[in-house]
C-alpha cells in the first residue's frame, strides 16, 4: 500500500506552489537546465503579463563556459521570444559560479536588496519548489530580511509528477531532488 501510494503521489511530494498575491515587486527566475530555464522564464513572463508583477529578475552566470557574457545573449533571446515590450521589464542578476540552490539564493540576495524589492515570487521548476522554498525562507531569516516571499512552480518539461516512476529522467530527477530535500530538512 505504501509503495503504491509513493508511486501514485510521490512525485507531488516535491511540489509546494504558493498561491501568488495580487502583486509582487519582481518575479525572480532561478537558473536550471536549458529546458528548465526556458520553462521558468516563460512562467515569469506569464506572471508579468497577468499583471502580478511589473519586473522580472533573471539569475544568470557572469560568463559562459567559453568566457562570453551571458546577460546580453539572454536579453537578445528574451527580446526575440517575447518581444521588445516584455524584454524592457527584465533585469539580470549576474552571479558567480554557483553549485547549489543555497549558493544561488545567497548570491541573489544582494541583487534583491540593491533593487529594494519588498516582495518576490521565486519562479522555479515544479519539482524544485519545496526545497527552494525552505532554502529561500531560511536564507531570508538568516539575513533578517523583510522581503516577503512566494514560491511559484512552473511545469518542467523534464519532470512529470504524475508518472515520475515511469520515465527515466523523471525518476532520476525525483531521486536526486528527494535526497537533496531530505538533506535540507535534516539541516545539512
Amino acid at each position: 500500500m505504501l509503495l503504491a501510494s509513493l508511486l501514485r503521489w510521490g512525485g507531488f511530494l516535491l511540489v509546494a506552489d504558493d498561491p501568488l498575491p495580487s502583486h509582487v515587486d519582481s518575479a525572480v527566475v532561478l537558473q536550471g537546465s536549458v529546458p528548465g530555464e526556458r520553462a521558468r522564464v516563460a512562467g515569469a513572463v506569464k506572471v508579468l503579463r497577468q499583471g502580478i508583477t511589473s519586473r522580472i529578475l533573471v539569475s544568470v552566470p557572469k560568463e559562459s563556459y567559453w568566457g562570453q557574457a551571458v546577460a546580453p545573449t539572454a536579453s537578445a533571446d528574451i527580446k526575440k521570444t517575447y518581444g521588445e515590450e516584455t524584454a524592457s521589464h527584465v533585469d539580470f542578476c549576474e552571479i558567480g559560479d554557483v553549485d547549489s540552490t543555497e549558493e544561488e539564493a545567497a548570491a541573489l540576495a544582494p541583487c534583491i536588496e540593491e533593487r529594494a524589492l519588498n516582495s518576490i515570487a521565486v519562479v522555479t521548476s515544479d519539482y524544485h519548489t519545496r526545497r527552494a522554498g525552505i532554502i529561500w525562507r531560511r536564507m531570508l531569516r538568516q539575513r533578517h530580511s523583510s522581503v516577503h516571499l512566494w514560491i511559484h512552480a512552473v511545469p518542467d518539461p523534464e519532470y512529470h509528477a504524475s508518472r515520475w516512476w515511469r520515465e527515466r529522467r523523471s525518476a532520476k530527477t525525483w531521486f536526486f531532488e528527494s535526497t537533496k530535500l531530505l538533506s535540507v530538512l535534516a539541516g545539512q
